[in-house]
């Protein structure tokens, strides 16, 4: 297979069923992706009702909502099995029930096509989201002088502008991550959690609060509403001499907090609750920023699409004249462009290929 050229990707790690098409060129030095399709089919209302993600009933949206997907596509996109030259799957981390829809449905169609199929593991796919663009975007675009909206390509992306060493902060429902980058390819995990992810810290403390689910976005509105310095909450191993981070204590002090103080406005509880999270993840990020003279920070995964934590680690690398990259709020979404952005980026390491199967515990 010649790379640079069409990929029809897969995502089912959890509750958002996704298939996209990207058309793929300019190598390691200036990966560049034109969006042909980008389907995002979402389970939220399903869940709902049970406060969380319910594996089997994922895995049975899933098994449904692929096949329309892909016969939409193939509406949208004339003659686009002949085109496509590579098909790309989520294999992990995630439910297992989810991830085998995906396997199984990509696995059918390889076989159908006659196309290469590779795995994909769905953290890289949060990392590499930064590449992605589409026209009229508003995302957080890199904060130094000399990159401005009217320089991206409209239904592309650039990474000529990022300068390494590079911080990279990848935060979800399930990981919490810090890397050192020495370029696209090859990076080093300096930290991540040892209990709770800061993702699923927020939806905790969204339960706590009486919330529905999602948890992240209704902490987020909640907040706005109230005074983030009412509450002292603790900034868990801020100033322990590690980058590993822990959010299980602070979502405890929440509990215990509502359960002595049961008059206290929720509005406060949130809004200290999500300044608490947001300080030891900016500043964690900042010290490995000074400690390895990074010239970039890419801020990503589904809690990045927070405002407070995307503009506070936005002022923060002003502040010290550094680039700062976040994908745009559609791309920090669990969608199947960011796997196949990382599926194109695996190939041109030409890296051993993950094996198609599931693993929930797959891991940066």
């Amino acid at each position: 297979m010649k790379i640079g050229k069409i990929i029809l990707s897969i995502e089912t790690s959890c509750d958002e069923t996704a298939i996209a098409i990207l058309k793929c060129s300019g190598g390691l030095r200036n990966p560049n992706f034109k969006i042909l399709a980008n389907e995002v089919s979402s389970q939220i209302k399903i869940h709902r009702p049970f406060g969380g993600v319910v594996p089997n009933l994922a895995k049975r949206e899933h098994i449904k909502n692929l096949p329309k997907i892909y016969e939409k596509i193939k509406k949208e996109i004339s003659g686009l099995e002949k085109k496509i030259d590579l098909i790309a799957v989520t294999v992990g981390p995630g439910l297992e029930p989810a991830l085998w829809t995906g396997i199984n449905f990509a696995e059918e169609l390889s076989k159908k096509l006659k196309k290469p199929l590779i795995g994909v593991n769905h953290m890289e796919g949060h990392l590499f989201g930064f590449l992605l663009k589409t026209e009229n975007s508003d995302s957080v675009i890199p904060a130094k002088a000399g990159i401005h909206k009217k320089d991206w390509i409209p239904g592309q992306a650039r990474n000529d502008k990022i300068q390494f060493p590079a911080i990279g902060l990848v935060v979800s429902g399930g990981h919490t991550i810090l890397l050192k980058m020495k370029s696209l390819t090859n990076w080093k995990k300096l930290g991540e959690t040892v209990d709770d992810a800061v993702g699923e810290a927020f939806d905790k403390v969204a339960r706590i609060l009486d919330l529905p689910y999602p948890g992240g976005p209704e902490i987020e509105k909640l907040a706005k509403q109230g005074d983030p310095k009412a509450i002292t909450f603790p900034r868990p191993m801020l100033n322990q001499h590690n980058y590993d981070f822990s959010f299980s204590g602070l979502k405890t002090s929440v509990l215990y907090y509502l359960r002595d103080n049961p008059k206290s406005k929720k509005t406060d509880i949130a809004a200290s609750f999500q300044q608490a999270a947001v300080d030891v993840l900016t500043k964690k990020t900042m010290k490995a920023v000074e400690e390895f003279s990074a010239k970039s920070i890419i801020l990503c995964g589904g809690v990045a699409c927070n405002k407070l934590l995307r503009e506070t680690v936005k002022k923060e690398s002003e502040k010290r004249g550094l680039n700062f990259f976040t994908p745009e709020i559609k791309f920090n979404t669990d969608n199947a462009a960011m796997i196949g952005a990382a599926s194109y980026i695996h190939l041109l390491t030409k890296k051993k290929h993950l094996k198609i199967e599931a693993d929930s515990n797959l891991n940066l």
